[in-house]
């Protein structure tokens, strides 16, 4: 039977000094094109979108990133190009002194998908209704060789439930037994059967009510403290960033504009455009106060602005930011990706 690791071997673990995960200029390009013929017939070019274009991080062991960002800015591309789903068109992501994009290419892969595992968005969608749950949490156990006597499996199984919030008992049940918060827990419960030292989580709560979103949380804070886990959180709810993660970063149309420690970016943003989504949340105490409501809509990411991606929607835009595109530079002990803020016009 697997060991189970103890806080104090969790918490040497977490050397929050040493980066465990970085990326490195990461970017995917998906060919929209319509089929060649059609094509040829109308007269009509390649259609190329940038999901990700360029994003670059560090995630120290047993901390939490968050990347949070409108629909469509590339949050999940970032996710599955970490967990190896997919395959980065330019860049590469380094785990732990290794490049894991080689690596998820060769049979040694294997041993680093054990080290690596990702939660997903909707728990009605990530498991099979026609198996246990037993079965369900066992998978990767078997898959990775890890257990393989039916009686370990079971034990094993039973430990991941209790970790989570859930009973031994519940194995022998079917997912639709279950409410969206319990099946998340599920889904937690084998993310952590290998006993992976990166999690990637992507919008875990979107699809829970409140309350529920709330155990969840305090459940994935509690095995981070236990067993050192490093995550990267991904959600477009700033509350539950600011209640999960240490880091966060900015999203728009597939390129960080903002990387922050989370008591920096909540209290003083930079970015015009963390700015506005921090304004468009509702605040208990500042009910008599003008907000500034986010302006605009995200462009189409098949047809980018020229220059900075968000110029059409900024405030303090000039003719520099439509014609050239900021780079992420540290200004002030913040990354940070704006004209106006590296002119002192913000």
């Amino acid at each position: 039977m697997s060991a189970v690791i103890t806080p104090s071997a969790a918490n040497a673990a977490a050397d929050t000094g040493t980066p465990l995960v970085q990326a490195r200029d990461l970017a995917k390009t998906f060919d929209v094109s319509a089929p060649w013929l059609n094509r040829v017939l109308e007269g009509k070019p390649r259609q190329l979108l940038h999901a990700v274009d360029g994003v670059s991080f560090e995630i120290r062991k047993g901390r939490t990133l968050a990347l949070v960002g409108e629909s469509g800015c590339g949050k999940s591309t970032v996710a599955r190009l970490l967990v190896g789903l997919y395959e980065p068109t330019r860049g590469n992501m380094v785990f732990d002194g290794q490049d894991a994009n080689a690596a998820f290419r060769t049979p040694e892969g294997r041993k680093l998908r054990r080290r690596i595992q990702m939660i997903f968005q909707d728990p009605y969608a990530s498991l099979n209704p026609r198996w246990k749950v037993e079965d369900i949490i066992a998978e990767p156990l078997k898959e990775h060789g890890l257990l393989t006597e039916a009686a370990a499996l079971k034990d094993r199984v039973g430990e991941l439930l209790k970790s989570v919030g859930l009973s031994p008992l519940d194995m022998v049940k079917y997912p639709h037994q279950f409410s969206g918060g319990q099946r998340q827990r599920i889904s937690i419960a084998r993310a952590l059967a290998t006993q992976p030292e990166f999690l990637v989580c992507d919008e875990p709560t979107s699809a829970l009510d409140v309350s529920v979103q709330a155990q969840v949380l305090n459940i994935m804070k509690d095995l981070q403290r236990q067993q050192g886990l490093t995550y990267l959180f991904i959600s477009h709810n700033l509350a539950v960033v600011r209640h999960v993660s240490d880091q966060v970063g900015v999203m728009y149309l597939g390129r960080l504009v903002e990387l922050a420690d989370k008591q920096v970016l909540f209290s003083a943003p930079r970015h015009p455009y963390t700015r506005m989504l921090l304004d468009a949340i509702p605040k208990m105490h500042d009910t008599g106060r003008a907000r500034t409501p986010v302006q605009g809509e995200v462009p189409n990411p098949l047809n980018p602005p020229t220059g900075c991606a968000f110029n059409p929607r900024c405030p303090h835009a000039n003719d520099r930011c439509r014609s050239e595109r900021p780079e992420l530079k540290t200004i002030a002990g913040v990354r940070i990706a704006c004209h106006a803020v590296e002119e002192g016009r913000v």
